[in-house]
């Protein structure tokens, strides 16, 4: 029996699905994690064979001293993996530790977390990027920015999310930024009028994709963090031919394999010198992980699929077990702030949509500030009604 180290299978809080498949697939899984035991939901508890609890995640000797203890009671250690963002530099050490070869090693972090680095591997796929310079002196920053001109963009070079990214529009803002910025290293790049559409994929050990699809958020996120604005986004009926080929190549580039992955690319507005004609596709940034919060389950909502099985399927046979079901929609997410006044009570919401609602939930608190307070999830047969229902959750009176 093979043995599957999760850590921090409680978030997000669907992650039990995962743990879930594996066990279906004659796993054996083995939970670390700082949330108490009878804390977790009865699913994970039922999917677990053991969960062995460190009292604070960040401390890699708890959490070292907890994968020795499972290869000592279980024996070797086949997979570790958080499927989060936040624990991929920690995973990667632990495999190096451990001796576990399906997975992103330390060496594999440069290319995978600096954004500096992955424009290296967007050229070798064939996809521009933005300009960009790395933030150090004030001189050779300022000189940088009156050279692809005003707004520019920074955000730290090896960073989570949309946290810490700031639009810069003048000399002034630009010196503001350098007085207040913290110790990370920060990328500063020309600005992109684009739209963010993804590539989200399950990855054999071929790299070769088991299941794709995509997601487009109208806004930035890093203005909805900055601004604390609604927030919507949906999963993609069908992907556009130009972000399959973008995704399959970014794949290759990165020599990604075995993992569930969540590529972002710019859909440019207009014609961009330097970057192409209005409808052609550019780099972001890839993460090493699946879409962030509810975005699995909307994936399976989108395509009728079950994205945590193809995902347990990749790990243990390499192969997806699921046929497509034919059956695509778009899957939408609009969320609201608590404190606004909206046109539309909660309850109005859910017995105009009626069965079309699929979730109706509050955010955790910990994901509050970039997903908003309250969120509904609806799956739509038409672009149209997609965006009536988007009007309807966040229309304020």
């Amino acid at each position: 029996m093979k043995n599957f180290v999760f850590i921090s299978p409680n978030f997000p809080v669907g992650y039990w699905k995962f743990c879930e498949e594996l066990k279906k697939n004659g796993l054996r899984v083995l939970g670390i994690g700082d949330c108490p035991y009878f804390e977790l939901k009865q699913e994970l508890r039922e999917a677990l064979t053991e969960y062995y609890k460190v009292s604070n995640l960040e401390n890699y000797d708890e959490v070292f001293r907890a994968v020795a203890f499972f290869t000592y009671r279980y024996g070797k250690i086949d997979w570790l993996e958080s499927n989060n963002e936040y624990w991929l530099e920690r995973d990667a050490r632990l495999r190096q530790e451990f001796h576990i070869t399906t997975g992103f090693q330390p060496e594999d972090m440069e290319r995978i977390k600096r954004k500096s680095t992955m424009k290296q591997y967007y050229a070798k796929a064939g996809i521009p990027t933005a300009r960009f310079h790395l933030v150090e002196g004030w001189e050779d920053t300022l000189a940088f920015a009156h050279k692809v001109g005003y707004p520019v963009v920074v955000k730290p070079d090896n960073g989570v999310g949309a946290s810490h990214t700031y639009r810069i529009s003048s000399d002034q803002d630009l010196e503001r930024f350098f007085r207040e910025k913290d110790g990370n290293l920060y990328i500063m790049e020309e600005l992109v009028d684009g739209t963010v559409q993804t590539f989200d994929g399950i990855i054999d050990s071929k790299g070769e994709p088991l299941f794709f699809t995509g997601n487009v958020t109208a806004q930035s996120l890093m203005d909805v963090i900055n601004t604390q604005a609604d927030l919507s986004f949906y999963i993609v009926r069908e992907l556009p031919a130009k972000l399959e080929e973008a995704g399959r190549k970014t794949v290759k580039a990165f020599n990604v394999r075995s993992r569930f992955v969540h590529l972002e690319f710019f859909v440019l507005n207009r014609d961009q010198e330097g970057l192409g004609k209005k409808g052609d596709v550019v780099g972001l940034e890839v993460n090493m992980r699946p879409s962030g919060g509810v975005s699995p389950d909307m994936m399976d909502y989108a395509h009728s699929t079950d994205v945590y099985k193809i995902w347990a399927d990749m790990v243990a046979f390499d192969r997806s077990t699921l046929p497509d079901s034919g059956k695509h929609q778009f899957c939408v997410y609009a969320a609201r702030r608590d404190g606004r006044s909206y046109a539309l009570t909660h309850g109005q919401i859910l017995e105009k949509y009626g069965s079309s609602i699929k979730q109706a939930e509050r955010v955790p608190d910990a994901l509050a500030d970039l997903m908003a307070n309250q969120f509904y999830i609806a799956t739509v047969d038409t672009f149209e009604q997609m965006q009536t229902f988007i009007r309807d959750v966040l229309a304020q009176q």
